[in-house]
């Protein structure tokens, strides 16, 4: 077994409360072809009487673990043939836990489409966003005004440019990535509305036609229902973040304003205000939604088989005949 795979079943122990030399010993009867049912039956002996819920969740985080490995692999090769590979991302990248961390890291270096920040700084903005960034106290548009060219024709074209650079730098910073995801799981509210005019073919949907509940809370039923009912086009679904705030800045987009440090009153910490709000509402909202749909399918589709196969093993078990006295010749 290679060190990787060492550390990996090392990981997987401490999950599903084993010893080590046990998860060693399934990953193998595992990479070997043996199924979870089969090692659990007639293994128990090799793996030293793990059952069959500890190796499913060792097989499950076995494919996870291993994925996760690889990609970390091609991220930090990726990056360093870009030639920008430093000790600190080395640190950050070898220590992220999960596929979105490693990912939130690598989107400042990911190979992308011609971008309006891409535009922007071709048109020689760059430096504009960085200057208001530098000094909040400075008023951006008598900083835009140095910037006006043949391209950039007017002050609103500049700190439109500036603007677009700025959201970029959002979208691509790991730790605020991080921070808004952990926030809209705890916050948001999943919200379903009827498409209109689909009120009496989506009958069967009507316990959706206006219904929220938060989303940590839906269950893998509901949300199941509601997602068949967007896909089928009688339903809309969207994830709604401080809803119940009465705070004239919700608090998710103070967490932008936090990453921006513009609390203060300058001309500058208005404008990155601005640009923080809509930065939220235009580009970090989206992308995060849909994360989250992600996510909120993966754990209804495993509440729905967990649910699929306690049933099932209740009926494999049950008395052919009822409950009648039987004997066996």
């Amino acid at each position: 077994m290679s060190e990787l795979d060492t550390r990996i079943a090392a990981q997987i122990a401490r999950e599903v409360a084993a010893r080590p030399e046990q998860v060693r010993a399934a990953v193998e009867l595992l990479d070997g072809g043996a199924t979870v049912p089969f090692i659990a039956r007639y293994r128990k002996e090799v793996t030293g009487g793990l059952d069959d819920t500890q190796l499913r969740l060792l097989a499950d985080r076995l494919t996870y673990l291993r994925e996760l490995e690889a990609r970390r692999a091609a991220i930090v090769k990726s990056i360093d043939e870009q030639g920008k590979l430093t000790p600190d991302l080395t640190a950050s990248i070898m220590g992220a836990a999960t596929k979105a961390e490693l990912e939130d890291l690598y989107l400042p270096f990911k190979p992308k489409r011609r971008t309006k920040a891409e535009i922007a700084r071709e048109k020689g903005l760059g430096p504009l966003a960085q200057a208001i960034l530098d000094n909040h106290n400075a008023d951006p548009a008598l900083l835009a005004e140095a910037y006006i060219t043949e391209a950039v024709p007017t002050t609103k074209d500049a700190l439109d440019g500036a603007r677009d650079i700025v959201i970029e730098g959002l979208a691509e910073n790991a730790a605020l990535l991080g921070q808004l995801r952990a926030h809209m799981r705890d916050k948001a509210m999943l919200v379903s509305k009827v498409a209109k005019g689909k009120e009496e073919a989506g009958a069967k949907f009507a316990d959706y036609f206006d219904h929220a509940e938060r989303w940590n809370k839906v269950a893998g039923h509901r949300a199941l229902a509601m997602m068949r009912g967007r896909d089928e086009e009688f339903l809309s679904l969207d994830i709604e973040v401080d809803a119940d705030s009465v705070d004239p800045v919700k608090p998710v987009e103070r967490l932008v304003i936090n990453a921006l440090t513009a609390q203060g009153n300058g001309a500058g910490d208005k404008w990155l205000r601005d640009v923080a709000s809509w930065a939220w509402r235009t580009k970090l909202k989206v992308t995060l939604s849909i994360d989250l749909m992600v996510e909120l399918r993966e754990r209804a589709e495993e509440e729905a088989i967990n649910v699929f196969a306690r049933n099932l093993k209740d009926l494999l078990l049950a008395a052919p005949a009822g409950a009648k006295t039987t004997m066996g010749i």
